[in-house]
């Protein structure tokens, strides 16, 4: 994995999105005009950069773990896959899953980790994992997966108070002590010079499927699909930001509120396209029994909102753990029966001719 000093820098020719950066600083000091900030960013895109979150060293470690673990023989690393079943935790190999619903392939190889095994460590909750994991479970992984609660949780706590909920509602939404789907994710692009055709994304077009996802990466090929268009661009990765992003349950959760939107993974633009692209990320979910639904009974800003709305447009009837469980499994190409198992797949904001 080359170095960052070794990577070319992201093009200036190549439209990109603007993001709103929050200062992590600056939220945890209760700053009203950033709070104001947070609050644009979570209601109109649902992504922003955050910076001084103070996690670089951990992320630094992490894509060392990752590294790692894709050197490791195929054969160790097929004996802990996520299976067709609808887990995530585990090894996924390239192409074992489906970008759009023509069952075009994905180009990704990535081990998540559980943060329930991650905490539980040495003990196990969810899975085993291949041996370069569990080498860095106690002095990496754990680290990284602490770290990365506390900023989401500080994150969820703001918006909790703007939604006009119960303090701590949203954190028991998130209950440390019930296993649930939030886990820790590093991924290997392959090297793409030759660019892309608007049908061969990475990962294809998709909401996140929880609650809350902190981004690292160091090249390009994250894109957002703009709000209100068809269009998609390029979010700049900026050193020492990492990339936040509202998933599916928050957007149940807030009665649509908060923006979880369409976003995908394509080869980094132009020289960039010549490297791997590595990228980590920990996943915030809530926990596998809690009900996506509207917090409308805590909140009249929500109740409100929900008025609004066709009747029962978020109520999915699904505890996190179905909802979760249904989009991994219908994404695995070994379950593909037709266009309809990708539609099984979808979020919140699902649009058919997206990839």
């Amino acid at each position: 994995m080359p170095g960052l000093l070794s990577l070319p820098p992201f093009p200036d020719d190549v439209p990109t999105h603007p993001l709103l950066v929050i200062d992590y600083e600056l939220i945890l000091k209760r700053d009203e005009a950033e709070i104001d900030k947070l609050w644009k960013a979570a209601t109109e895109l649902g992504f922003w950069y955050l910076k001084n979150h103070g996690v670089d060293q951990e992320v630094d470690q992490m894509f060392e773990m990752g590294a790692e673990t894709m050197r490791l023989p195929m054969e160790e690393k097929m004996r802990y896959e996520q299976g067709d079943e609808g887990m995530s935790f585990g090894y996924k190999a390239a192409g074992a899953n489906a970008t759009d619903e023509t069952g075009a392939l994905d180009t990704v190889e990535f081990i998540n980790v559980a943060k329930d095994d991650a905490l539980a460590w040495p003990g196990k909750v969810h899975r085993e994992y291949p041996s370069a994991v569990n080498a860095r479970m106690e002095s990496t992984i754990k680290p990284f997966v602490q770290k990365s609660l506390e900023v989401n949780y500080a994150l969820l706590d703001v918006l909790n108070d703007r939604l006009g909920l119960p303090k701590g509602a949203l954190a028991k939404q998130h209950p440390l002590e019930e296993p649930s789907g939030s886990e820790s994710r590093c991924i290997k692009n392959p090297p793409k010079p030759e660019g892309i055709s608007e049908e061969k994304a990475a990962i294809g077009a998709h909401t996140d499927f929880g609650s809350l996802s902190f981004l690292h990466n160091r090249l390009g090929g994250l894109q957002v699909m703009v709000p209100g268009t068809n269009e998609w661009q390029y979010v700049r990765p900026i050193p020492g930001h990492a990339i936040c992003n509202l998933g599916d349950a928050m957007t149940i959760f807030s009665g649509g509120i908060l923006r979880s939107n369409l976003h995908r993974v394509v080869p980094p633009p132009k020289e960039q396209g010549k490297y791997e692209r590595w990228s980590l990320v920990f996943f915030t979910r809530p926990g596998n029994s809690v009900k996506l639904r509207p917090l409308s009974n805590q909140s009249q800003i929500i109740a409100d909102a929900v008025a609004k709305l066709p009747p029962g447009k978020y109520d999915t009837g699904a505890t996190s753990k179905d909802w979760f469980m249904r989009r991994i499994k219908n994404q695995r190409i070994k379950n593909r029966t037709g266009p309809e198992t990708w539609r099984d797949s979808r979020g919140t904001e699902h649009k058919p001719s997206a990839y």
